[in-house]
């Protein structure tokens, strides 16, 4: 795969600088460093293993003490966030319910179809503590669960189906819903339903006017009781990445195309969700019914670095209305696109907890680039149009 490095041009300036105060000469060479400019004689000096330029590395420095790499889009964040949990929401795709609010803040946008033909959307944030309104917020399926395990995520969602909630109880996965899950005899309280309300306040209820925000959330989930810390099992290398200073550009990787538009109306026939390369920005900005996605509390449209389009095997339950995804599988296929340009991918899952990992068609691990990431959920047999 074709890299870009800026490290080395970092180097150089510093080399530069080092040499001349800030002029600039026509050509530099590292034995000219310590030399008095126009003389012969060589002054010694004094130098330092640990902060000279050619032992310090500038490559992956944070920009602040304390920070690390997120684990959904490698950017800098807080190491407190970075240990925290975060949370993943579901928002619908239905017409009515757009604009949404801090749905562009999802490290990481899945989209999968549900019954009726229709998709739903599940955002993984983090640093969602201060965010004041969430919304608007829909019932989820039981395959968003296993999603949402891998990031170790609280689901935030309002109710669901009955088979939602043998998954949650399968996997001790912490929720917090709107409503209780409807399970017959069975039907447990709607754990942490305090951190919802109708917005606009005091509004009728409706399906598009349920909505949560960060301090309510946070203060259910301590009392519930919840676990703020990551669990044991999760894996902070969920993805690989690559280094912040260089970009993937795919045009040496196997068997890569041009693909600055990316067309998921055959997978999503209701949302038409869709894709435009903006080269400027280096991402794709998605589209749904055929309009700009935007998000209602930054005015902005969603913009993704990375785009993964994941086919999975599918059925019908046995009552033929709900639908269930084989999340757990191997060697499935898949493309992966990135800075204009694509390549077809497999996935593998091995169990509930560990993550999703993507290979290219050499078995190796796909890089990704820093940024937002969108995952298509394709029901196999539904392709993708590209261009």
């Amino acid at each position: 795969m074709k890299k870009k490095s800026v490290a080395a041009l970092s180097l150089a300036a510093v080399l530069l600088f080092s040499a001349c105060g800030g002029d600039t000469p026509t050509s530099v060479h590292p034995e000219d460093l310590g030399q008095p400019i126009g003389g012969t004689e060589t002054v010694p000096q004094e130098t330092n293993a640990e902060t000279t330029p050619e032992t310090e590395d500038l490559t992956d420095v944070p920009p602040a003490e304390g920070m690390v790499h997120s684990a959904l889009t490698n950017e800098w964040i807080e190491e407190e966030i970075a240990n925290s949990r975060p949370i993943a929401v579901m928002y619908p795709t239905n017409k009515e319910s757009l604009p949404q609010y801090n749905i562009g803040e999802a490290g990481v946008l899945y989209e999968a179809m549900e019954e009726g033909n229709i998709s739903r959307q599940m955002a993984v944030l983090e640093n969602w503590e201060d965010l004041e309104l969430i919304g608007n917020i829909r019932s989820s399926r039981d395959y968003y669960a296993y999603w949402c395990l891998e990031w170790d995520a609280y689901l935030v969602h309002w109710g669901g189906t009955f088979y939602l909630l043998q998954t949650l109880v399968d996997h001790n996965i912490d929720n917090l819903t709107g409503a209780a899950i409807a399970a017959g005899e069975a039907t447990p309280p709607a754990y942490g339903s305090s951190a919802f309300y109708r917005w606009p306040r005091g509004s009728a209820p409706s399906i598009h006017n349920g909505f949560t925000d960060g301090a309510s959330l946070a203060a259910a989930i301590n009392s519930v009781g919840y676990q703020t810390e990551h669990h044991t099992f999760y894996d902070s290398n969920h993805f690989s990445f690559m280094p912040m200073t260089e970009v993937n550009t795919l045009e040496d990787a196997p068997n890569s195309f041009s693909a600055t538009s990316i067309d998921l109306s055959k997978i999503f026939p209701y949302s038409e969700s869709a894709f435009e390369y903006d080269e400027e920005s280096g991402t794709y900005l998605k589209s749904i019914h055929g309009s700009a996605q935007m998000d209602a509390a930054t005015e902005k449209q969603l913009a993704f670095t990375n785009v993964i389009v994941q086919s999975t095997t599918w059925d019908y339950r046995p009552d033929n209305k709900y639908i269930y995804f084989n999340v757990i599988d191997s060697d499935q296929s898949g493309y992966y696109f990135t800075q204009g340009r694509g390549i077809p991918i497999t996935w593998t899952k091995k169990d509930a907890e560990s993550p999703t990992r993507y290979y290219d068609m050499d078995g190796n691990e796909i890089q990704l680039n820093t940024g937002h990431t969108y995952i298509a959920i394709a029901q196999d047999g539904r392709d993708v149009i590209y261009k």
